[in-house]
Parts: structure tokens; sequence; C-alpha cells
């Protein structure tokens, strides 16, 4: 036994274990190890002890314009325990406090938007995700500061009971939302062992627990290079499973609270009470009745219970919303690598997504959208969408008062609607009408737009806009956008509503037609020449409207430049077959009959597009008498049998020329001359059994047209068409020997 006469000195031995920075102040951290030994008379050591100790050295005058080696030279001074030998350590740190911002929730990997490219904004996307859900969650007021130093008595608090679990990964949670701290807590494979190992083993005990675990690995999962961390302890695989079984405990919890309800409108007895788990275990809401029941004096005790066990119900289901989405927005993240989103495609991670759709919280669904619009892209996450009728339960969430929800929405139905199947979904929910207001707002107008598009390509979803705001809302834009080219989104729509002809007698409403004429020619876009295009192709009032715009397109036609925009002006001519338009008169006041016939000489080397359309507007300019005969006597009866020789692979230009050729053989004072060439009627019956249905049909009309007039030509197309259905009896008689044999 220790005597005190015998004890003379007192021996202190201080080791420095560590320097740290505070994870939340402006201050340095020493951690550090005191050895206290008393010593004896003859200097031999009789009693010691250890203890682990930290000193917090506060740098409240630091800031962006202090001198870091005077500083750091000032806490050396100041902190004996830290050596000179440290100097180069702790200018490391000071200018680390220096730099960094005050660690807040801006800090936490939550905050930071890992995929940027989810939305046009990641940033808002980001800020939307995030909500309060570490707020929700936080325990730090409740658990106290976490510092590094202390992980591993966290870690032992692992080991122990529920509670204590919770309280040890709060701490750790707090360390892993400081990026700064996930280097070294990565390496420390003992603690996430130990998380994983918890996380599988207790997630159904407790949603805290959970939580916080999840959330811890979602740190490392908002940095690419910590993928690993994830993929070993097989956390996306765990997370999957969290989703499944707490979307099934809210299926039982929901069906535990209907039949409650049931049970409740038949029956006053009273509620013997019961609640939901406090850490939201729970799968029962543990709710029992009883009493006699059927009196009025009992019915308002029955409902004031049920409306307690409703809101206990919906508070387990906001904490839930809240474990979902963290292990959501973690599978979110390691989906980069397009192996990983596989295995969770066979592990059906959109049958899951698609079944959180009936949630309620914005932030949640915010982030399933977004999860979604990244699978989308690929066919075979579409078809299961597909067969999940995910288009009904999005077309729910439209329109949304969070613009960042209907944003994503949107861009996500803009992916599905790639499929004709899912195209016709989107009509069937009724999502048109609600689509067409989001014009008109700066942050949903392309995604709007672009969406609305690939609806109207479909013949039968075109005249469904008449009935909506969409073509004053796009004459709107297009009028009065001040840029001389209309956007692109907003012109592909115009051009696709305009082929309807009721969709185009509303554009042409209220000197709409000539504004656009008058617009498109100004600034010569050939979009908005398009879309004037589409209109004249309806025949009746709408067409009757253009003759007041035909010299002006004739001059712009006939002018020096040609371009797409003179293209779309040819193509609007074109469509023009007026009856009473004088068209001889355009054809020489203009000068449009020498640009004809430029553009159709083969040393002009034309445009196959441009020439395909004057082709056209010859057809439509043949149509009249008058004019056919000035064309044929410019001889353009000539130049087009040496277009057909050379283009006779193309079908489209063949069929139109042949389309000239029967407009010519209409009128008495032509159909001679083009009998007359003999290059016109044999092409005609080379051509009467192509493979284009099309091009049979003018065929055999403009060859009965020259049979009636020329009984010669009448001979040859009979005697063609009867080898050609005898061609194979015509062909065996043929082959036949008929030479004579000897008689017996």
């Amino acid at each position: 036994m220790l005597q005190v006469e015998d004890a003379r000195y007192l021996k202190k031995k201080v080791k420095v274990l560590s320097l740290d920075v505070h994870p939340t102040e402006k201050a340095l951290v020493v951690n550090y190890e005191m050895e206290a030994t008393i010593l004896g008379q003859l200097g031999d050591p009789m009693l010691g002890d250890k203890k682990e100790c930290q000193k917090i050295i506060r740098l409240k005058s630091l800031d962006a314009k202090s001198d870091v080696n005077t500083v750091a030279r000032e806490v050396l001074d100041k902190c004996k325990l830290i050596h000179s030998s440290k100097l180069t350590e702790v200018q490391h740190l000071i200018s680390y406090l220096k730099a960094r911002k005050r660690t807040d929730c801006k800090t936490d990997p939550m905050n930071r938007s890992t995929n940027s490219d989810l939305t046009s904004s990641s940033s808002s996307l980001s800020t939307s995700m995030t909500g309060s859900l570490t707020s929700s969650f936080n325990k730090e007021d409740l658990h106290g500061t976490a510092y590094f130093a202390e992980l591993d008595s966290y870690q032992e608090l692992l080991y122990e009971e529920l509670p204590n679990k919770i309280k040890g990964t709060s701490l750790i949670l707090q360390l892993a939302r400081n990026p700064d701290y996930l280097s070294e807590l990565s390496l420390n494979e003992a603690v996430l062992g130990a998380l994983a190992r918890v996380l599988r083993e207790d997630w159904k005990k407790s949603l805290d627990l959970s939580y916080n675990i999840v959330y811890i690995f979602f740190c490392f999962s908002a940095f690419s290079n910590f993928h690993s961390v994830i993929s070993h302890f097989k956390i996306g695989s765990l997370c999957m499973d969290i989703l499944d079984g707490e979307l099934q405990r809210a299926d039982q919890l929901r069906e535990q609270l209907s039949s409650k309800r049931r049970g409740g409108k038949g029956s006053a007895g009273s509620n013997k009470g019961g609640s939901a788990s406090s850490n939201g275990s729970s799968s029962s809401l543990n709710i029992s009745e009883g009493g006699d029941g059927g009196e009025e004096a009992n019915a308002a005790p029955v409902m004031a219970g049920m409306d307690k066990t409703y809101a206990k119900y919906q508070a387990v289901l906001d904490k839930q919303d809240q474990v979902l989405r963290v292990c959501t927005y973690l599978l979110l993240n390691i989906a980069e690598d397009a192996k990983v989103e596989e295995k969770m495609r066979r592990k059906n991670i959109v049958g899951l997504l698609v079944r959180m759709l009936d949630r309620r919280s914005q932030h949640l669904l915010l982030l399933l959208l977004s999860f979604m619009k990244k699978l989308s892209i690929y066919t075979e996450n579409k078809d299961d969408m597909c067969d999940l009728n995910v288009v009904e339960k999005v077309s729910r969430l439209l329109p949304s008062t969070d613009a960042n929800l209907t944003d994503v929405a949107l861009r996500l139905l803009l992916n599905l609607s790639f499929d004709a199947i899912l195209r016709h979904s989107i009509i069937k929910c009724g999502l048109l009408p609600k689509l067409i207001p989001m014009i008109e707002s700066e942050q949903h107008q392309q995604a709007a737009l672009s969406l609305l598009y690939h609806l109207s390509v479909d013949d039968k979803c075109k005249s469904l806009f008449t009935y909506t705001d969409c073509i004053p809302i796009l004459m709107k834009l297009i009028l009065s956008h001040s840029d001389s080219q209309v956007p692109l989104e907003v012109m592909a729509l115009a051009v696709n509503v305009a082929g309807n002809r009721r969709n185009a007698q509303l554009i042409c409403e209220q000197d709409g037609l000539k504004l656009l004429v008058r617009r498109a020619i100004k600034n010569r876009d050939p979009l908005l020449m398009k879309m004037v295009r589409n209109i004249a192709q309806h025949e009746g009032p709408t067409r009757e409207l253009f003759k007041a715009h035909v010299e002006a397109l004739c001059s712009v036609v006939s002018g020096p430049v040609t371009d797409e925009f003179v293209l779309e002006c040819v193509g609007v001519l074109g469509n023009l077959a007026l009856p009473h338009l004088d068209y001889t008169s355009l054809l020489t006041n203009f000068g449009l009959l020498a640009w004809i016939q430029e553009k159709l000489t083969p040393d002009c080397s034309s445009a196959d597009d441009l020439i395909l359309e004057v082709v056209v507007l010859l057809g439509t300019l043949a149509g009249d008498e008058c004019a056919a005969a000035v064309l044929l006597q410019r001889g353009l009866l000539t130049t087009l049998v040496q277009l057909i020789n050379d283009k006779q692979e193309d079908d489209e230009l063949v069929l139109q020329i042949l389309y000239v050729f029967y407009q010519l053989c209409r009128h008495e004072d032509t159909r001679d001359d083009v009998i007359s060439t003999r290059e016109v009627p044999a092409y005609l019956i080379d051509l009467m059994h192509d493979n284009n249905v099309e091009i049979r049909r003018v065929c055999d009309t403009t060859l009965d047209i020259i049979a009636e007039q020329s009984p010669e030509w009448a001979g040859k197309i009979q005697q063609h068409k009867f080898r050609w259905h005898n061609s194979q009896w015509l062909d065996m008689v043929d082959s036949y020997p008929y030479g004579g044999g000897e008689g017996e």
C-alpha cells in the first residue's frame, strides 16, 4: 500500500495524439493523452494513471484577411501542448478553417445535387428535394455535438440497446455530413461494417435508426469515388428491401385504418386508445374498440378517437417518407453506373418507384419523378412503366403548386411520349387541357411544347387541340416574339397543329393569316412559312384567303436568292389550286416561267427538294388550261421527259411528273401535244405496273384519257394490258416446241 511519506515526486507526461479542426466552429481540436506517475524517494514509479483529454483552441478573430503564419505561431506560443515541429500542420489546418464556410446544412451532401442532368435547373431541384429532411430527423440538439476523435465510443453504442444505437448512429451521421471526414470514415471498415450489420438486422425496429444509417451511406453515395463503399456492404440491395418493406407496412396500416373506420361507422363504442410506436416501427396502429354501441351519446368519442388515430397514422407516414426518400436518393446516386442500374431493374426498381407515387410528400415525389425520368430512357424501363400505368399516376400530380415537381413530371412524360401507346395514354388521361396553360410559363414552356409536339404527331390528336386555348396562345407567342426567328419548339407545334382543317381556320381568324405571311416574309422565316404552307393545303374558305398573298409569294420565289425560305414559298404556291386565279399573268408578270425553266435545267444542279417542289407547282399551274398552254409553248414537256429519265429512281418525283402529264391531258388544247411526243405515253405504259400504288393509279387514269383521244395508242395500251395479264401463258406458249413429228 502506498504510504504518503514515501511519495516524493509527481511526474506528468503529455502525448499529443492528433490535431484536427472543429466540425462546426472556427477552432482547433487537440486530442492528447496525459500520463501521471507518482515517484518514490529513489525515483521509482509507485502509482500511475493515463487519461485521454481534449483541448479546444478557438480562433474567434480568424477571418479572410488573417495571416496564416502569424496565427499559427500565436497558437504555438499560447498552447504548450503543440510542439514547434507541428507548425506546418497547424498552418494547414488554419488555412482550411480560413477557407471553410460555416458548417451547416449547405455542407450536407443531401443539399448538393449529384444528378444535375435530371432537370434543367439542378440547384433548384436539389433544394426542393432536400427540403426539411435534415431538420426532421436532426438529433444534434438531443445527443450533443459529435467529434471525430470519439468515433470509437460511438461505435460501441451500436452494440447496445435500440435507444443507444439510435444515439450512436445520429452522432456518426453528424460526422458523415461533413465531407471532410468521409475519406477517413471510408477507411474505418469496423464502423461501416457495424453500421451495415445493424441496418440489416434492425431496420424493421425503428425508422429513426434506418434513417440515420442510410443517411450515413447516402453521404458516401454523393461522391462517385466512395461508391465502392456502398457496393462492398451491399447497401443498395438493402435499401431496396427497406423500400419494399416500408411500402408493405404502409399498406397494412392503411388497411387497419380502413377497417377501424368501417367498424366506427357501425359502432359507437369507446376507443380504448392506441398509438403507433414512438420510433415509427410498429406495423399496427394497435387500436381496439368496445362498448355497447348504438347510442348517440357515444358517437362523439368514437369520432374523436378516429381523428386521433388518423393523425397518428399520418405522423407515421410522414416519418416513413423521410426514410423512403433517403433510400431512393442513395439509389439514384449509385445508379450513375449502368451496371448497377441494370441490377436495380432486375430487382424491380421501377415497380417500387411507381408504388411510391401515391405518397403525399412533395419532396419525395420530386425525387421519384427524377429517378423515373433517368430510368425512362431505356426501353425495358419504359415498357415496365407502361405496364404499371405510370402515366395515370403522374397525371394526378399535375398541375402542381411546386414548379420543380411540375417541370420534372413534364420531362418524364416527354421521355415516355416517344412511345405511341404511352402517347395515347397521355391523351386518354385528359392531360392535354392541363398541358396547354403551361406553354405560357417560362419555366415549363420548353418541356410542355416538346411534349405537345409529340402528341400532335398523331393525326387523331390534332383535332383535340381545337377545343383548347392552344391556338390563341401559339399565335400570341409567334406574333409577339421579339427575335426574327421564333423558337423551334413553338414553330414545331404550330406546324403540326396547322395540319388540321379546323385548327387552320382558327389560325386565320382576325387577320391571323395576313399577320403570319407578313412576319414570315419580313424575317424570311422558313418554319413560319412551313406553317403557312400547311394552312394552304386545306380546301375551302381558308385557301381563298391566300389570293391576297399570291403576288407577294411570287415576288419572293422569282427573286435572286434561293434558300430554304424560297423552298417553302414554292410549296405554298404549289398548294394553291384556286379556280379563279389568273395563273398566266403570274407566269409572265413575275418571271416565274423563266425561273421554273432555270431550276429544272440539268445544268442548274438544283437541290432535289427544290426540284420536287417546282414540279408540284407545275402540276398546280397545269390545272389551268391557259397556263398549261403557256407551259407547253416554252418547251416544259421536253424538260420533264428529260427529268424523269434522270430521276427515275425517285418515286415521289416521278409521281409528281406523271401528275403534270395527267393535268396536261385533261385539257383538249394540250392533250394532242402530249400524245404527239410519244415518249410520254410510252413512259406511262412502262410505269403502268410499277410497285408504287399511286404511280399505277395516275398512269391508269392518264392512259384512259389518251386511249379515248388516240385509237392508235388505245390499241397499244390494250395489247400491253393483255400481255401483262396473260404473261405466264404467253411465256409457256413461246417456249413450247412446234416442230412436226413422224407419223405412224
